[in-house]
């Protein structure tokens, strides 16, 4: 009789690519994955397999076993998500986050995640969306929330919330009197996300003028610096305003009024379509109820000073 996991074994074998990428999903060892294949194909009495120089490919035979092995997965998940109780969701969920989303509501998230699935655990990873972006499609990591959707015919996107963006600065600089018009701001250093991002790309097309003094953009990938770099009146920052509310009720920062325009920063939550995702799509829901629902977790006093 054939063996469920050697299923699975194989379907992640050639979703993977590997049978290192295989053994480290199911965490097991590459001896032992090659072990499940082997009685796979000695009891199918077929290849299933074949190797190249980058990948494990399957064989006519092993495209074949592809279909049937996708929809026995995503039945056993179904099936699991119906009748099995929170206890059933387990193991490492390898989650990659955007730093503006650890300044708002990935505490509160998490909290949810340990109620709602105590056996789930989460390896939680910061970076920029192009890092992020790269992890997720290197299958590093299993789920991200980023600047998005991401466009890729293997990602499967979920819209977590818009954040709008800001100009701000220490009430020290005696700016916020009066409408700031770009050659205003462009006195000072203007304080902003890491080069390679979003954010930072409108925000130099901004201020790369011609017409302007030369451009003192200081970027940087974290954004608690960027705010604290703010509060002591080292420039303006160009950040979510809704990381900064407590910074604001306490008059350490002001919102500028400005006569610039930049696009709210869309969040979203990815991951690769594959018949197994039942526990990253919780999350991601999860997630968005969180995110829509506006709920706004403070970050500890330390980690933004």
């Amino acid at each position: 009789m054939t063996d469920f996991k050697a299923i699975e074994t194989f379907l992640w074998v050639v979703t993977l690519g590997s049978f290192r990428g295989a053994a480290q999903k199911l965490n097991t060892t590459q001896p032992s994955i090659s072990q499940r294949i082997a009685q796979l194909e000695r009891e199918l009495g077929v290849k299933l397999l074949q190797r190249d120089r980058r990948a494990v490919l399957p064989t006519p035979s092993g495209r074949q076993l592809m279909v049937y092995a996708e929809k026995l997965i995503a039945m056993r998940s179904e099936m699991l998500a119906a009748v099995g109780d929170r206890s059933a969701m387990r193991g490492v969920l390898r989650l990659g986050v955007a730093e503006t989303i650890v300044h708002t509501w990935l505490p509160q998230l998490i909290k949810s995640v340990n109620q709602a699935y105590p056996n789930l655990s989460l390896e939680i990873e910061v970076d920029i969306t192009s890092n992020l972006r790269s992890r997720l499609l290197a299958q590093e990591i299993e789920l991200a929330f980023l600047l998005g959707p991401l466009t890729a015919p293997t990602v499967s996107n979920r819209v977590l919330c818009d954040y709008a963006v800001g100009f701000l600065a220490s009430p020290s600089l005696g700016l916020g009197q009066r409408k700031l018009t770009v050659h205003d701001l462009a006195k000072f250093p203007i304080i902003t996300f890491p080069r390679k991002t979003q954010p930072y790309e409108i925000v130099s097309s901004l201020f790369n003028r011609p017409d302007l003094p030369p451009m003192r953009l200081h970027a940087s990938a974290s954004l608690a610096t960027v705010i604290h770099m703010a509060i002591e009146g080292l420039g303006v920052a160009v950040i979510p305003t809704a990381i900064v509310e407590n910074e604001v009720a306490d008059q350490r920062l002001e919102l500028l009024s400005t006569n610039l325009q930049i696009p709210a920063l869309t969040f979203s939550a990815s991951w690769l379509t594959s018949p197994d995702t039942v526990a990253i799509e919780r999350v991601a829901e999860l997630a968005a109820q969180l995110a829509q629902g506006s709920v706004i977790v403070d970050a500890p006093r330390e980690a933004r000073h």
